[in-house]
């Protein structure tokens, strides 16, 4: 498997777990994710990921072979969800809106409630190189089913000339991402409903959210897709929709 070493077990750990995660994988992705969101990315090593976790150095080779294995495993999960869930979504007999709501829904729940604010990697100068290019690549995906999903919605409205509005709920369910940096100096943060009945009102759809939220939430709920976060699930309030 590319990015991993098949150095063997490795040598026993330095101290008892101390990260979330049932595996040394999902320990050294959590140390990292928190190293490389508060720290730097360019100002931490595989070094300091290893003490953050409670292991020898060497022992994390097992699991990763460089630095920026780690980032494109990091990157990937912030992407591979909505976009597996987004493709899941296109068979299904659902109006565009929902299908819109319920991924804004679903994308903005997990950016929002992540551990590690991973967003905020996106801006690394790093991630232009050929290293990162399929998260690139997948990232692209994710935007253009978020465009094809608003021009369908747009089109039912009756307005297809608005082209550049289909560009825009992807950009705001990723706004977040800065929303949840700002929160740190105690800027609320928009909860997933209000960001996915946005991405709809963005558009000039000015109907009652209430069914489609409800409709969505079914949506999400019967996802197959094994990766979906529970933090995808809709709240009960569907108040927090109407904008």
């Amino acid at each position: 498997m590319e990015g991993v070493t098949n150095a063997g077990p490795g040598r026993p750990r330095l101290t008892a777990r101390r990260r979330p995660g049932g595996t040394a994988r999902a320990e050294i992705l959590d140390a990292a994710a928190e190293l490389f969101t508060t720290r730097g990315f360019a100002a931490t090593s595989t070094r300091h990921i290893a003490e953050a976790v409670g292991m020898r150095q060497a022992s994390l080779y097992n699991h990763f072979a460089t630095k920026d294995d780690i980032l494109v495993a990091l990157l990937a999960d912030t992407v591979t969800p909505a976009l597996d869930f987004a493709e899941n979504l296109r068979p299904l007999d659902a109006s565009p809106e929902v299908k819109l709501y319920a991924l804004s829904y679903l994308d903005a729940a997990q950016l929002i409630t992540g551990r590690w604010n991973l967003g905020v990697l996106y801006l690394l100068p790093e991630l232009r190189s050929d290293r990162f290019m399929s998260f690139r690549a997948d990232r692209d995906r994710l935007r253009e089913q978020y465009r094809a999903l608003a021009q369908a919605v747009l089109d039912a409205m009756g307005d297809p000339a608005s082209t550049q509005l289909a560009e825009l709920p992807f950009r705001l369910v990723e706004s977040v991402i800065s929303a949840r940096a700002d929160a740190l100096e105690g800027t609320p943060i928009p909860d997933a409903a209000v960001i996915a009945g946005s991405a709809l009102r963005i558009l000039g759809w000015r109907q009652d959210l209430d069914p489609i939220h409800t409709e969505a939430a079914e949506l999400i709920a019967n996802a197959e897709t094994s990766t979906l976060s529970g933090a995808a699930s809709a709240p009960d309030n569907v108040d927090a929709m109407k904008t």
